[in-house]
C-alpha cells in the first residue's frame, strides 16, 4: 500500500496528514474551516485516496495560514506516498458537472509544478471560506505534489457549484494519474527515467 504521513509544525499551524493512495476514499478532515473540510472530503471520496487531515491553525488571525498549510501538508504526504512514481499512469483528465457548472481539470505528475487557473468567483466567501484562497490552495497543493495542473471552469454561476466541481474534477483526474499502470507497473513513466525535473 502506498501510504505516507506528514507532520508539519510552524508558529502558525500544527498539521498531521496521512494518505493512502490505494484506498477507498475514506476520510477524516478537520481544518477548522467547514467549507474547506467539505472540499477536501470531496477530494478524498472521488479520488479514492484515503485522507486523514487535522489542522490546528491561527484562525483568530485569518484563514490564510490554515488553508495554505493544509494544502502543503496534504501535497507533501501524496508526494511521499508516490515515492519515485514508479508505475503510475502520470496523466489524468476529468470533467465534473454540477448542475449549471462544468469544470475541466488536467494533471501531469511531472515533477514540474505549474498551475494554470481559469476560474472565477463572484462572492468573497463560500460558507466561511475566503474565495481568494481557493486558487492559492491548488497552487500550494500542486506545487508540493510536483504536478502540472490545469483548472478551467467552462461555465457556471453558483459559486458553491463552481468550487465543488473544481475539487471533484481534480479528484477524478488525480485518481487516474496516481493509478498503477498494469502494463508498466515497474517503470517510471518518463523517457528520462525520472520524474523530478524535465521529464
Amino acid at each position: 500500500m502506498r501510504t505516507a504521513t506528514v507532520a508539519r509544525r510552524t508558529a502558525e499551524t500544527g498539521i498531521s496528514a496521512t494518505v493512502n493512495l490505494d484506498g477507498t476514499g475514506v476520510y477524516r478532515v478537520a481544518t477548522g474551516i467547514g467549507f474547506l473540510d467539505h472540499m477536501i472530503e470531496q477530494l478524498s471520496r472521488h479520488s479514492l485516496i484515503d485522507i486523514d487531515l487535522e489542522v490546528k491553525g491561527d484562525l483568530h488571525v485569518d484563514q490564510h495560514h490554515t488553508t495554505e498549510d493544509s494544502a502543503i501538508a496534504l501535497g507533501q504526504a501524496i508526494a511521499k506516498a508516490l515515492g519515485e512514481k514508479r508505475g503510475i499512469v502520470r496523466y489524468g483528465t476529468a470533467y465534473a458537472p454540477m448542475d449549471e457548472t462544468l469544470t475541466r481539470v488536467a494533471i501531469d505528475i511531472s515533477g514540474r509544478p505549474f498551475l494554470v487557473w481559469k476560474s472565477e468567483f463572484t462572492q468573497e466567501k463560500i460558507g466561511e471560506l475566503d474565495t481568494e484562497l481557493i486558487d492559492h490552495w491548488f497552487q500550494s497543493f500542486g506545487g508540493e505534489v510536483g504536478m502540472t495542473l490545469h483548472v478551467e471552469t467552462l461555465y457556471g454561476k453558483n459559486n458553491h457549484h463552481i468550487c465543488e466541481s473544481i475539487f471533484k474534477a481534480c479528484a477524478r483526474a488525480l485518481r487516474q494519474a496516481v493509478e498503477i499502470d498494469p502494463r508498466k507497473a515497474d517503470a517510471i513513466p518518463s523517457t528520462k527515467g525520472t520524474l523530478g525535473g524535465q521529464a
